[in-house]
């Protein structure tokens, strides 16, 4: 019998989990018809901007209109979805949480949006003009004929801005797990060579092959990452505060 119980518990949770991603997907996809609407004006932004100014963008297909409205909608509504995606996540595993851990968790939630805002901005007006300008340089020092494609514009932008903005969130991840007591400043420490190493090759990855842009963009990614063990230290030590003021009260009872 509790076997059985044990299956039907199973399968509960893989119900809750469904219905939550089919949340997800609405507010998803809510978000992406939003999106198309606010497209044209930040694409009019992002096409005056200082970093498109200096040669023409061209369409090389009926679809290069479409799809770059698309990618910019898809940004947006991340943008949105991102923090309904954590406290969906948040809903999902709550129920095996304390109630203080539960309560704490729930308040890192708008933060989601402010960091993946911090992180977009971070990545568009510091790193994006930063490649932008080597990658054009080294053609134009070719002696190439400039001819840029909307599509390729659009898709070298984003896929500089969305991993960057995402990897700001990081701090929030690491206090998130700490609370959940699956991560410690402790064994942050000790895995801060390979945190390292992981975080260098990721800016390399996504930077122009030189050593300004990997440093400019590796010092930002270190500096979230130690703030983060930082953060994780000072959720810890709550933690730890919060077991000996609950084991005094127990000890307390017992000799009562």
């Amino acid at each position: 019998m509790s076997l059985e119980a044990e299956e039907m518990s199973v399968v509960d949770h893989l119900t809750e989990l469904r219905r939550r991603i089919i949340y997800v997907l609405i507010v998803f996809v809510a978000g992406l018809i939003g999106g198309l609407f606010v497209a044209k004006p930040i694409y009019l932004y992002l096409i005056h901007a200082d970093q498109a100014e200096g040669f023409v963008l061209h369409a090389f297909s009926f679809w290069d209109g479409i799809g770059m409205y698309m990618k910019i909608a898809m940004a947006v509504s991340l943008a949105i979805s991102l923090p309904f995606i954590v406290y969906q996540l948040w809903a999902f595993i709550s129920p095996g949480l304390r109630p203080l851990e539960r309560s704490a968790a729930l308040r890192y939630v708008p933060y989601v949006f402010v960091l993946f805002i911090l992180g977009i901005a971070f990545a568009y007006y510091i790193v994006f003009p930063m490649a932008l300008s080597f990658t054009i340089t080294i053609t134009r020092s070719m002696g190439l004929e400039e001819t840029y494609g909307i599509a390729e514009y659009f898709s070298f932008m984003f896929s500089l801005c969305i991993p960057l903005a995402l990897l700001f969130e990081l701090p929030l991840i690491v206090m998130f797990l700490t609370k959940l007591r699956i991560l410690n400043p402790l064994r942050l420490r000790r895995m801060r060579r390979y945190a390292y190493f992981a975080l260098v090759f990721i800016a390399v990855v996504i930077t122009p092959p030189d050593f300004i842009s990997d440093f400019l963009v590796t010092l930002p990614l270190l500096v979230l990452y130690e703030f983060s063990v930082f953060l994780s230290a000072f959720v810890y030590r709550k933690q730890l505060a919060e077991d000996a003021v609950r084991e005094a009260r127990y000890v307390k009872q017992e000799e009562l």
